[in-house]
């Protein structure tokens, strides 16, 4: 999937297909490209090919965000030219949320229902957005682990913005750009059910976010 601003390319991304505007306006959004989902006007286009419409008064310059590499459908990090050009984007959490430990231990089994694709294939990721009590907002699943976060996020934002009374839940571990995407839409705690990476804990303490793994029937690791 190609992503243009301005006409011009700044992104491509392999996508499970479907969900298209979501996962562009999520990108949109976690990548700092807009600040608010009302900054984005319409996303356009087809087949794989769409242009991010800014609204009216919004000025950005496509060149500051475009990438320079494809991003895999596993990791989109290495598709930037720094790390430091990703760390800027993400912003301290504003507000710091208390769960209790019920709620989180409960956040699998709560997805499952809702994983139909990996039902079918047994290969695939999810990310959902769940209120601080546990209650699931929204699930999308994808290839690519931030791609489920993409879209997501741009499904949520369309209701909720930004997402600070919110946790994220990730099918698998946590990579340092799912911690990075979750605190530019500034939601508070962020789960998996597999690891961490040491640079997105390392972020998520710079953060103010909670960031936890291995999320199972009998427990979980609480690293920030």
């Amino acid at each position: 999937m190609e992503l243009r601003l301005g006409g011009v390319p700044i992104a491509v991304v392999m996508r499970t297909p479907g969900d298209d505007e979501d996962l562009a306006l999520g990108f949109a959004l976690t990548e700092g490209i807009i600040l608010d989902p009302g900054e984005l006007a319409a996303v356009t286009g087809s087949e794989g090919r769409y242009e991010l419409v800014l609204a009216p008064g919004v000025e950005v310059d496509p060149e500051q965000f475009r990438r320079n590499f494809y991003a895999s459908s596993s990791c989109g990090v290495c598709g930037k030219a720094s790390i430091d050009a990703v760390r800027v984007t993400a912003r301290p959490i504003r507000a710091p949320a208390r769960v209790p430990s019920d709620v989180i231990l409960d956040l699998p089994r709560t997805m499952r229902p809702s994983q139909a694709a990996f039902e079918t294939t047994g290969g695939i990721h999810a990310a959902a957005i769940f209120d601080l009590e546990g209650g699931l907002l929204d699930l999308y699943e994808d290839v690519g682990r931030h791609n489920a976060v993409d879209k997501v996020v741009g499904s949520c934002s369309r209701r909720r913005w930004p997402l600070d009374d919110t946790i994220l839940m990730v099918s698998g571990r946590v990579s340092f750009e799912i911690t990075q995407k979750a605190g530019v839409a500034g939601i508070p705690v962020v789960c998996g059910v597999s690891a961490p990476s040491s640079l997105a804990i390392e972020l998520g303490r710079e953060l103010g976010m909670t960031v936890i793994g291995f999320v199972r029937d009998d427990g979980y690791n609480l690293y920030t």
